[in-house]
Parts: C-alpha cells; sequence; structure tokens
C-alpha cells in the first residue's frame, strides 16, 4: 500500500515501540537502530526508552532521509507497561506506581493533554510487571501483537490472547460509539527484530502529528514486515470506506474487498461481531483478492491473514459500518 511519493496523503510505515542501549536489555545505539530501520523500509519509528526521556536529543538528531523519530517513552510501572508517543521536552513521565494506587489517568491525561498518544503495551506478557492490569479506558491505543509472531516463542500465545481480547470488546465499543484501534510493534531490543511488525497508516503527510492523528483514528493495519502489502475497503453503492473510516450503508448490505501480497498459501478471514465469517486460502505465490458481501445487520468488518501454520502475517482495524 505505499507508494514512491515521500510526501503527502498515503500509507507509511512505522514502528513504535524500540530501545536502544539506553534500555535495560537493548544492545544497539540509536544510529544503529535508525540504520536499521531505513534498511527495513519503515518511514517513521519511536524512541520508547524504558523510563527515560535523557536519550531525546540523540534521537532528535537522527531524524532525515526518509526516516521520523517520534519522541517517546515505555511507562514501566509495577503492574503494566504503556506507551507515551509524541511527547515534548522535559522530564520523564511518572512510573512509580501500580494499579492498587489509582493515579495512572493522572499521568495519562497528562500526555494526552499535550497532544500526545497513549498506548496499552503488550497486554499479556509473560513476565513480572508486563501484564497490563489497568483498565483501557482513557487509553487510547492497544498494543495487540508485540515481536515476532511464532509458534516457538512465549510471547506468541500473548498475542493471541491479546489480539483475542481486543476482538471481543470490538463489538460492544462499536456500539457504544467510541472504539479503540490496535496497533503492532517490534518493541526491538537486539539486532533484526525492528519493523517485525509494524503498523502501517494512513496519514496526510509526514510528521509525528499525522501519524500519531492516524493511529489514534485506526486508519492503519499491521504487517508483519515490509515484504507483505494489503489493501482493505468495504463499498456500498458510491461510497467507499477503509480502515477506522465510517461506511453509510443506508441498511444494506456492503461489498468487503481485500488484497494480499507476500503471504504464500496465506488464509484470509473476515471477523464481524459475529466471529469470523468468511475464510479464504490465498494463492501459492501470495498474492490474490477476496471479497465478501455483509449482511444487513453488521456492525463492522475487519480482516486477519495468516500463514498456513497459522501465525498472523496482517491484521487491520475495522472498517465501521452504519
Amino acid at each position: 500500500m505505499t507508494t514512491d511519493q515521500r510526501t503527502g496523503r498515503r500509507w507509511y510505515r512505522g514502528d513504535c515501540h524500540v530501545h536502544s542501549l539506553h534500555s535495560s536489555g537493548a544492545d544497539l545505539t540509536p544510529s544503529e537502530l535508525a540504520t536499521a530501520a531505513r534498511a527495513a523500509g519503515l518511514d517513521f519509528i519511536a524512541a520508547t526508552e524504558h523510563n527515560t526521556t535523557a536519550t531525546y536529543e540523540a534521537w532528535s538528531a537522527l531524524s532525515g532521509d526518509g526516516l521520523l523519530v517520534i519522541p517517546g517513552q515505555e511507562v514501566v510501572t509495577r503492574t503494566g507497561h504503556w506507551l507515551a508517543l509524541g511527547l515534548r521536552p522535559g522530564p520523564p513521565i511518572e512510573w512509580r506506581y501500580g494499579v492498587r494506587d489509582g493515579v495512572v489517568h493522572r499521568h495519562v491525561d497528562r500526555v494526552r493533554r499535550s497532544g500526545g498518544l497513549c498506548v496499552a503495551a503488550h497486554p499479556y506478557a509473560p513476565y513480572p510487571s508486563g501484564v497490563f492490569m489497568y483498565p483501557y479506558g482513557g487509553f487510547d491505543v492497544v498494543e495487540v501483537w508485540n515481536g515476532r509472531w511464532a509458534s516457538d516463542l512465549p510471547w506468541n500465545a500473548d498475542n493471541e490472547a491479546a489480539l483475542a481480547e481486543w476482538g471481543r470488546t470490538l463489538a460492544y465499543d462499536v456500539h457504544r460509539g467510541s472504539w479503540r484501534p490496535a496497533m503492532g510493534n517490534s518493541d526491538a531490543h537486539l539486532d533484526g527484530q525492528i519493523g517485525t511488525p509494524h503498523t502501517v497508516v494512513l496519514a496526510e503527510e509526514p510528521s509525528a502529528r499525522a501519524f500519531l492523528a492516524a493511529i489514534r483514528a485506526g486508519r492503519s493495519w499491521i504487517a508483519e514486515s515490509t515484504a507483505i502489502n494489503l489493501s482493505f475497503h468495504a463499498a456500498a453503492g458510491e461510497h467507499r470506506a477503509g480502515p477506522g473510516e465510517r461506511l453509510v450503508t443506508g441498511g444494506g448490505p456492503a461489498t468487503v474487498r481485500v488484497d494480499v501480497r507476500g503471504v504464500p498459501s496465506g488464509v484470509v478471514t473476515f471477523h464481524t461481531e459475529r466471529g469470523a465469517v468468511r475464510r479464504e486460502t490465498l494463492p501459492a505465490d501470495g498474492s490474490g483478492t477476496v471479497e465478501w458481501r455483509t449482511g444487513a445487520a453488521e456492525s463492522f468488518v475487519r480482516v486477519e491473514v495468516r500463514h498456513a501454520g497459522g501465525r498472523i502475517a496482517a491484521l487491520t482495524n475495522p472498517v465501521i459500518l452504519t
């Protein structure tokens, strides 16, 4: 879905959860990560060191040459982690608390008031403090895909749990009129991790403001790597909408279409509030188109694309049907 055009309204690829050696467990410099991001075909990244903003100057110097670096922080609390994206220069966001202290909303509000974005990070991470114990209310986005999705890694089950929880609550939230988009990030700590996965956003321009606005609105989908391309929309009459957008159907059906490249023999699934409603296998070369006509009562539709072995290759935020 990306194009050769470097500016203007188009699809941009970004990884918004990245750590350098200034975070525990990481061993790459900011410069090495920026170089790797460009090599991976990313348009933007967010620097999210653990509980510090001291590296902003080093990171900001790396923006340019087709890569934008967004200042951020991974707020590592006692009972869950969250990402604060689009921060202004200043002291770090407070992290010394847990769910019983009842104060997380104060710090989330501080970030949002300044124009930043708040992401519930890796909700089911399999280590102490990694599980996200706070209510999602107040957070803008849920990171449903964190790191490489593979059966030999312990957090594969945790990604499945995060995706399933988000999918289950989506129908209720859509009917309430306020739903929370999904995103995916690498949580890169080591060489070879950046961009696996990443979030692809439809933004008005290549700026931090535009990228964060697109993520907040859900005008995005998640890709395992830049080798995967996807186009997804729903149409009713002359009207058409993509991820994060509303389609007025007038109470009638909509035609949903997804075009996929880069997932050999993959399985495409359409999901609505009724669960998985359509499955189709892609050709062996990994490129194919799947269409489905909704029922009149559907309130949203989203897409998952999995490899033949079951691991996720791509997934979209929903088109809202009204």
